[in-house]
């Protein structure tokens, strides 16, 4: 064999075994994966149980909260109508139209199981992200672990302040007008139990999602995809799009509650704004430390 064929063998087996080592750290990476997954599942598997415990509460005061006239939104825009006459009367709620039926022999039973397992996924998400947090934080060099240390703290407050946002304020509006909305006197409003719980999932877990702009935000300029100035030359695209989020995320036709969710929205957007630019602030001083070493 020459010794240039010996060369070229020798250098296929040298990548060879390169590509299996790559290899094996990929799937390594996979079974570090699976362990955090399995037990963000487990919390969530625990908190679904809790909430099974207290299913009855969680239905009577939660789940059809806002279908009575005592829910708290209804009351505190009574008490507004009180202080300030001259909103007028319609918007003091005393009565919520419409009638929730059960049409399927299991729907009760699944009706139960799925509140239950949305209720352990809301509860769970905070440590959901602390896992996802415990994956991606080995492979970070010390200053970005810095800069990101509070990744699971404020996403998961954004997250609940989007949950409770959508909970009492989309939901309350939206079943409002849905539930007394009429095109004709001939029909009565009744309504599923499956399209109620929908709603109301989409609604607060939508919701709750959305206020997770600003850590998309921060994600994409730390990865350069994302720069302030681009953010404000997009500003009114991006009027054009959170309005059509609104309007996806409210099931309502009414400008009111369209206009109730896009206000907190662009105000995550402008936060986003400054999020972005304090991440720019940062590069060019690390930039300008650097080379002035």
């Amino acid at each position: 064999m020459s010794d240039t064929n010996k060369s070229s063998l020798l250098k296929a087996i040298g990548n060879k075994g390169t590509t299996l080592e790559a290899e094996m750290s990929f799937f390594d990476h996979l079974d570090v994966l699976r362990k955090h997954l399995i037990r963000a599942v487990i919390a969530i598997g625990v908190f679904t149980g809790i909430a099974f415990y207290f299913n009855e509460d969680i239905l009577d005061k939660i789940i059809f909260g806002p279908k009575k006239p005592d829910f708290w939104t209804y009351r505190m825009m009574c008490k507004l109508v009180e202080h300030f006459p001259s909103l007028g009367k319609d918007m003091c709620i005393t009565k919520i139209n419409g009638e929730i039926i059960n049409t399927e022999m299991a729907g009760q039973f699944n009706l139960q199981l799925n509140v239950c397992v949305m209720c352990g996924i809301v509860l769970g998400f905070p440590y959901l992200l602390w896992e996802i947090w415990r994956f991606i934080k080995p492979a970070l060099h010390e200053k970005e672990r810095k800069s990101a240390s509070g990744f699971v703290f404020f996403a998961s407050v954004l997250f609940i302040i989007g949950i409770i946002f959508g909970y009492f304020i989309i939901c309350a509006l939206s079943i409002n007008f849905l539930t007394g909305y009429t095109v004709s006197s001939e029909i009565k409003n009744t309504f599923t139990i499956d399209s109620y719980v929908s709603s109301i999932t989409t609604l607060t877990l939508g919701t709750g999602i959305i206020f997770e702009l600003p850590i998309i935000i921060f994600i994409l300029s730390k990865l350069g995809l994302m720069t302030p100035k681009l953010m404000r030359s997009s500003r009114r695209y991006a009027a054009v799009i959170i309005l059509i989020i609104a309007a996806i995320v409210t099931p309502t036709p009414d400008v009111l509650t369209m206009l109730t969710v896009a206000a907190p929205l662009f105000l995550l957007y402008e936060a986003s704004i400054f999020v972005s630019a304090y991440i720019e602030k940062k590069k060019k001083k690390a930039d300008a430390s650097f080379y002035a070493n």
